[in-house]
């Protein structure tokens, strides 16, 4: 707050231009009144509106688009070879075991196998995308070394991901980089509007085909799992058997909680998600949450679409992770804050961020720029003077 503060930065404009996600924080807020546990709602609801202030510190930034991909190369810096030290190396550390079950798990810096997965998914995808988008410039000498770099993240990624045996992971990263080829290349370029109804066309042709249809036994055996999911459908089935108000659900992050997690527990085993995104935000927020999610969902679809006419290379980035976020969802539950929903927050808001502004309605009030000497500061950086900066 100190540093928005600090900023200059202008909320109503922000709110203005977020109604969406403005409007779901809040029924999630009010949602804290009927909560079983009124206060362990209140509390989780606060400790996750940090998460959102984080992000819009990163969209501050005098240089947004450049604070967004800086930002998400230096957490895989430093989240990815530490994992492959632990799995690798510390095995007291990097490895659980399940306490149900008693298989071992490989965690590497995480807290479970899933959470390992979307680390490595979210960094395959970034690694991945910017290796594309710098392609045309492989040549350059400083560009050759970025992506040399690239090259050794994404196969310390696709090795932790394998590990981790995390399958809506691996589905998810090839969905991802698909997108990402579709949208750079030179036929995605000239047919921007045909990208932008690709992607929920094909979520909407997923859902017929999986549930429609009943393909999704079929689908999940192709690629390694059990047709009811590792136990997905038994848990929807036992969530869903309930007792929960399903207009407003039962509280903010209060499901799993109390006689419901037990009641839970008897039925489908020792869980404390819904592995559905979805189904997950219904118990807690009921129909109207619900409905506010698509809603949201929609309106960063548009946000993000506005970017790729004129094309935009970060954009593409963004189509890709809003792809993700609706397939990943149908089986794990990464609605509610963590890195990959934080992550595809980062990219719907981005598009209000300074840089996107018009220049009679800047996010920011700054003053004019002094001139600076090119000198180190200390706890600062400089701005990246090489447009091909590591950062």
């Amino acid at each position: 707050m100190g540093i928005l503060i600090s900023r200059g930065f202008k909320w109503d404009v922000f709110l203005k231009r977020n109604g969406a996600l403005v409007l779901f924080l809040l029924f999630a807020l009010i949602s804290v009144l009927w909560s079983d546990f009124t206060f362990v709602a209140a509390k989780r609801w606060f400790r996750d509106l940090g998460n959102y202030l984080m992000i819009l510190v990163v969209l501050s930034d005098a240089h947004p688009t450049e604070a967004i991909r800086i930002f998400l190369r230096r957490i895989h810096y430093f989240l990815v070879p530490l994992s492959v030290l632990l799995v690798k190396y510390y095995a007291q550390i990097g490895k659980h075991y399940n306490p149900w079950t008693g298989a071992p798990e490989f965690v590497g810096a995480a807290t479970s196998k899933n959470t390992l997965g979307v680390l490595c998914l979210m960094s395959g995808i970034f690694f991945f995308w910017d290796t594309v988008s710098r392609w045309s410039q492989r040549k350059d000498k400083q560009t050759k070394r970025i992506l040399l770099v690239n090259l050794a993240f994404m196969a310390m990624t696709v090795w932790l991901l394998d590990m981790s045996k995390s399958a809506t992971s691996s589905v998810c990263l090839v969905i991802g980089c698909l997108v990402i080829v579709a949208t750079h290349s030179g036929w995605g370029q000239r047919h921007t509007g045909l990208i932008k109804v690709m992607m929920p066309t094909s979520f909407i042709l997923y859902l017929i085909l999986a549930f429609g249809l009943g393909l999704n036994g079929e689908l999940a055996s192709r690629i390694g799992r059990d047709p009811s999911l590792t136990g997905r459908t038994n848990i929807w089935q036992a969530v869903l058997s309930t007792n929960t108000n399903p207009v407003v659900g039962t509280g903010y992050e209060s499901f799993w909680l109390g006689p419901r997690l037990l009641q839970v527990w008897k039925l489908a085993g020792p869980v404390t998600e819904a592995h559905d995104g979805y189904l997950d935000v219904y118990l807690n927020l009921g129909v109207i949450g619900l409905a506010l999610l698509i809603i949201l969902l929609v309106s960063s679809y548009r946000a993000i679409c506005k970017k790729l006419t004129p094309y935009s290379s970060l954009a593409s980035l963004f189509v890709a992770l809003w792809t993700i976020a609706l397939f990943y969802n149908m089986t794990e539950a990464a609605f509610k804050p963590s890195f990959m929903s934080l992550t595809f927050l980062l990219g719907s808001i981005a598009v209000a961020a300074p840089g996107s502004a018009p220049a009679r309605e800047p996010l920011v009030e700054r003053a004019p720029a002094k001139k600076q000497k090119d000198t180190f500061v200390r706890g600062a950086l400089p701005l990246p003077r090489r447009k091909n900066s590591l950062g």
